[in-house]
C-alpha cells in the first residue's frame, strides 16, 4: 500500500507537465478558438456568475462528454488536439479535471489559476445569462 499524498501533494502531482492559465491567458485562448468549461456547480453558478461563451459540464460526467469516441460526446468534442480550458471556483478542481483529460488523452487540457474568482478579480466579461449546460 502506498503512502496518502494529500491533497497538496495530489495537486502538485495533477499539474505536473502542463502550462496552467492566468485569467487572461484564458480569455485570449478562448478568443483564439479553445473551448473553455466551467465545471462548477449549478449551486456555485447560481450564487455568483456565469462565463459567457464557456460551456457547462458537470464534473462527474466530464470525461464521458469530451471523448471524441464515446457516444454520448457532446458535439464540440470533434477531436483529441481540441484546446480545452477548464474553470472551477478558485482553480483546485479544475486542475484535477485538467489532469483526468490529459490521462483521457486530451493532451491540450488545462485549466485557469484562481478560477473564477480570479476571472472576475480581473475584470473579464461575466453574464448574469444562464450558461450553456451540457448534459
Amino acid at each position: 500500500m502506498t503512502e496518502p499524498l494529500g491533497v497538496d501533494a495530489r495537486l502538485a502531482r495533477a499539474r505536473e507537465g502542463w502550462t496552467r492559465l492566468t485569467p487572461q491567458e484564458a480569455y485570449a485562448a478562448q478568443r483564439a478558438g479553445a473551448i473553455l468549461v466551467d465545471t462548477r456547480t449549478a449551486q456555485q453558478r447560481a450564487e455568483t456568475i456565469e462565463i459567457p461563451g464557456a460551456l457547462v459540464i458537470d464534473r462527474t460526467v466530464l470525461e464521458w462528454r469530451l471523448d471524441p469516441t464515446f457516444a454520448w460526446r457532446i458535439p464540440e468534442a470533434t477531436g483529441w488536439d481540441l484546446t480545452y480550458v477548464l474553470l472551477c471556483r478558485q482553480g483546485y478542481s479544475s486542475s484535477l479535471a485538467a489532469r483526468s483529460l490529459r490521462d483521457l488523452g486530451l493532451r491540450n487540457a488545462t485549466d485557469v489559476v484562481g478560477g473564477v474568482e480570479a476571472w472576475v478579480a480581473a475584470g473579464l466579461p461575466t453574464t448574469t445569462e444562464p450558461g450553456d449546460v451540457r448534459r
